[in-house]
């Protein structure tokens, strides 16, 4: 098994499932960019941040993952060689949870401080009168 990090965009929607013995587990597809190519990711999670992660996703969302790689092959009907990639996921990175943990992080009142100082600041509101700037002075060039 290989440590990797992949990011590409999720093909077709996450799906959660239940093992045989009753364990819960998710499995996802994502299409990764090899230059003028793609090659499909098989994830799988077992982690519960992870699978909430992950089902928070639709088709066509950017994502990165983290975990154990297992590379392969297998044959495509015109009976070519084919790449295969596995990935048992720990950790999921999309925008929706960079979003989330910001929000989590920064506490409401400094969100709502920031948006009254962009507020009080608008164009034209700091600018001098051109009469009052005027002295009646020449000017020296």
């Amino acid at each position: 098994m290989i440590d990797a990090l992949v990011s590409g965009k999720v093909s077709g929607a996450p799906t959660r499932r239940t093992s045989k013995n009753g364990n819960t587990f998710t499995t996802a597809k994502v299409r990764v960019p090899t230059g003028e190519d793609a090659t499909f990711c098989n994830v799988i999670a077992f982690d519960d941040g992870a699978q909430a992660a992950l089902l928070a996703l639709g088709d066509g969302e950017a994502v990165a993952l983290a975990g154990t790689l297992k590379v392969g092959t297998w044959t495509a009907k015109d009976g070519t060689a084919r790449p295969s990639l596995d990935l048992v996921a720990s950790n999921v990175l999309s925008v929706y949870s960079i979003t989330k943990k910001r929000r989590a992080t920064q506490p409401e009142q400094a969100g709502q401080q920031q948006r009254q100082q962009r507020q009080q600041y608008r164009r034209g509101d700091y600018a001098a009168d051109p009469g009052e700037l005027d002295d009646g002075r020449p000017l020296d060039f």
